[in-house]
């Protein structure tokens, strides 16, 4: 079986970093020839003097540097979501830099580059904020229960029914798998699993865990 274990961000650093200022990326950029990634603006005042990748010492294009790199949007959502705090704070910053500039031209114009993005609306939660989920009980695969519903057995779907909950988005599977004992009276002899799509969930998750693994969306 495939062990999951719980690693610090400290160990996740070297990849979530940029080798030319030190700090978190933003606006993750990657070199298209070795795949290095740094902050947008690091890699672009880089290349102005330089032709060679700072990491690997691969060349980019040699007459337009800017034509190798591109923005790596996939990473920069990993980072936020691993780094507390940092896309709260980098929104602020932009936003207290365009409130001191305000002649000041926005690259693309959009929302984030304003820093006018929260949170929420990145789709980011955070610890203290309040989730909506509804639980059921498991009656085997989705497939045996989308071919049961087909062939007409619907009074074992209605009898189930179905829990909504609204719970902080910091709580664990086990702390709900014990309020969901308590809560429908379940003995002692028998053990409570969540599962989301037939998949059991590690007691540690949390609800913040599960919105960031799985495809849960506002």
């Amino acid at each position: 079986m495939h062990r999951t274990t719980r690693i610090k961000i400290t160990e996740l650093n070297p990849h979530l970093m940029c080798a030319l200022c030190g700090g978190y990326f933003i606006d993750a950029t990657t070199i298209v020839e070795c795949l290095h990634s740094f902050c947008k603006t690091c890699i672009v005042r880089y290349l102005e003097t330089n032709k060679y990748c700072p990491m690997c010492d691969v060349q980019v294009h040699k007459t337009r540097p800017l034509l190798s790199i591109r923005s790596d949007k996939t990473l920069q959502d990993i980072v936020y979501k691993l780094v507390p705090g940092l896309f709260k704070d980098e929104m602020k910053r932009r936003r207290d830099f365009y409130a001191a500039y305000p002649m000041a031209e926005v690259p693309n114009g959009s929302n984030e580059d304003r820093g006018e993005v929260s949170e929420q609306d990145k789709g980011n939660l955070t610890d203290d904020e309040i989730v909506s989920l509804s639980i059921e009980f498991y009656e085997g695969s989705r497939e045996e229960k989308k071919g049961a519903v087909e062939n007409g057995d619907l009074e074992k779907e209605k009898k189930n029914g179905v829990r909504f909950l609204r719970c902080p988005a910091a709580m664990t599977v086990m702390h709900l798998a014990k309020f969901l004992r308590n809560k429908m009276d379940v003995p002692s002899k028998y053990k409570v699993e969540v599962l989301y799509e037939d998949e059991p969930l590690k007691e540690y998750y949390t609800l913040m865990d599960i919105a960031y693994i799985y495809p849960w969306r506002r």
